[in-house]
């Protein structure tokens, strides 16, 4: 859906960009879980419980992305805020609870920070609180999908634009989809701006597995959520019992792949669909693909940046890059 341009953002604290179309939700799903083998997109394990148990499995010893990337971040940033620049517009891309940007404004300083994610009324509580604590930062919220397209408000200056895209979100998205995602925020930079990223390196496969697949079951409850979100959207009838959680390390393509696995035959329905799941049958909800530090840097290039520095932990488990558009 095409945005309306607006010119002035002085009186928008947020701006709900994002209209939800019921029949293109439908019709995009119910074509995903009538594949041959089925598939939802990762955006819609993301309903406000979803985005609090996110925020849960970033708190687990076995998910380290989210702690060795702060630590990274904490050891180098020095360094990255000399790359990176002060006085950005700092543009967060799936902000969530807006915290990991929260932690760079004492380095960064930004004039202006805007925070952009789907879960509109989740982000819109983080921003309120967000204010409140930084007072003297200009803040307005966007609730968009950005996945689809990067269209921002001609009211966001053109000017020093700093994209924050953490935690390895860009694994969500196939080889190819990265590209082209990583192309438009290039785009969407100018001529003087810059992409800050963080993105998980391939390591061993049982720490990958385990940081999918915790002991005490959180990441399970998050992709069982799914089934909770499709019956809202689609009117459906699933039974979370009937499904379990899944959590698979794909060494061909480089990738940990979350599925829901039918416990036993079983038949759904939902508004405008039918299919029957047999027993040990999936749906596949998630991918996170793991780089290596050339590959990645690679990809940064071909989606034309430049000048690409880096960070990384001791054991070499996360990378942190900032790559100039210009």
């Amino acid at each position: 859906m095409p945005l309306t341009p607006i010119a002035d953002l002085s009186q928008h604290g947020f701006l709900q960009l994002y209209r939800k179309d019921d029949d293109a939700i439908r019709a995009e799903l119910s074509r995903g879980l009538l594949d041959a083998h089925a598939t939802t997109s990762p955006k819609f394990l993301y309903d406000a419980l979803g985005s609090k148990l996110f925020e849960a499995i970033c708190e687990l010893p076995e998910y380290y992305p989210t702690r060795t990337e702060g630590a990274i971040f904490a050891a180098h940033m020095d360094g990255i805020a000399a790359s990176a620049g002060h006085g950005s517009v700092l543009i967060d891309l799936g902000a969530g609870n807006c915290a990991k940007a929260a932690r760079l404004f004492p380095a960064l300083r930004p004039r202006h920070y805007v925070p952009v994610d789907i879960s509109v009324e989740f982000l819109r509580t983080a921003v309120d609180g967000l204010r409140r604590r930084f007072p003297e930062i200009r803040m307005t919220g966007l609730g968009m999908d950005f996945s689809h397209a990067l269209d921002l408000p001609s009211g966001v200056p053109d000017e020093g634009r700093l994209f924050f895209y953490p935690g390895s979100s860009i694994g969500n998205f196939g080889p190819g989809e990265a590209r082209a995602l990583l192309a438009d925020v290039h785009t969407a930079c100018g001529s003087d701006g810059g992409l800050l990223i963080g993105v998980d390196l391939l390591k061993d496969a049982r720490l990958l597995s385990a940081a999918y697949d915790d002991a005490l079951g959180v990441t399970a409850s998050f992709n069982l959520n799914l089934l909770r979100h499709l019956n809202h959207l689609l009117e459906a009838d699933f039974d979370v019992r009937d499904w379990r959680h899944r959590a698979i390390f794909n060494p061909d393509l480089g990738r940990i792949e979350m599925h829901l696995e039918a416990r036993r035959h079983v038949t759904v329905t939902w508004q405008g669909g039918r299919r029957i799941f047999r027993e040990g049958e999936r749906i596949h909800t998630e991918s996170s693909y793991k780089y290596t530090r050339q590959a990645f840097v690679q990809l940064l290039e071909d989606a034309g940046f430049s000048d690409v520095s880096c960070w990384t932990d001791e054991r070499e488990w996360f990378l942190v890059c900032h790559a100039r558009a210009g």
